[in-house]
């Protein structure tokens, strides 16, 4: 399968690239950040560097890679939690524009299938554009993934686990390339109790 991953230099995306490499895919791996090509390249994906609000360059580099499989693995989250309400606003623009941007390079690429990333918990605010980003996605026909809170190397949690609901990010990894063939509509990736 031709999968377009955006988001791939992420946390979860650059787990999700070697999987979904071993799994024989051939994937063009989109980060926004040009000193991560060559990462992206050793995991086995083609580097695409583009800016989701960029819509004419991102249409264009989704078309011309014409994927069977669009994923959306964007967001905008500060490096610590302490900061994550300065950025609340721009992880919201990636949920919303983005997700607009992405789902229209998906439709002018002819792609099959589409994939984006949620949350299975309910924000205290601003829980008006999650809620927007997931109703383009399933409008779409496409399958919103709602993951924990991520824990391991890499998250916010690197240590300890947080409160439910959590899902380790190397399993949020696995359990994204399981759901690759599910049906539309919504998938929790969660930890049990």
């Amino acid at each position: 399968m031709r999968v377009f991953l955006a988001g791939a230099s992420g946390v979860i995306g650059l787990r999700l690239v070697p999987l979904l490499v071993a799994a024989g895919n051939e994937v063009s791996a989109m980060t926004r950040t040009a000193a991560k090509r060559p990462l992206l390249r050793e995991l086995g994906a083609h580097p695409v560097v583009c800016d989701v609000y960029d819509a004419e360059a991102l249409r264009a580099a989704v078309v011309s890679f014409d994927p069977d499989l669009v994923m959306h693995q964007l967001t905008d989250l500060p490096d610590t939690p302490d900061r994550i309400p300065e950025f609340a606003a721009r992880n919201d623009r990636i949920r919303t524009e983005g997700t607009r941007n992405l789902l229209a390079a998906a439709r002018a690429a002819g792609a099959h299938r589409f994939m984006a990333q949620s949350i299975a918990w309910l924000r205290p605010t601003g829980g008006e554009a999650v809620a927007e980003h997931e109703r383009m996605v399933l409008d779409a026909g496409g399958l919103v993934i709602r993951y924990g809170r991520l824990y391991g190397p890499g998250t916010f949690y690197p240590d300890t686990p947080p409160a439910q609901p959590r899902i380790h990010v190397d399993q949020a990894a696995r359990e994204t390339v399981r759901l690759m063939d599910a049906e539309p509509g919504v998938a929790e990736a969660v930890e049990g109790p």
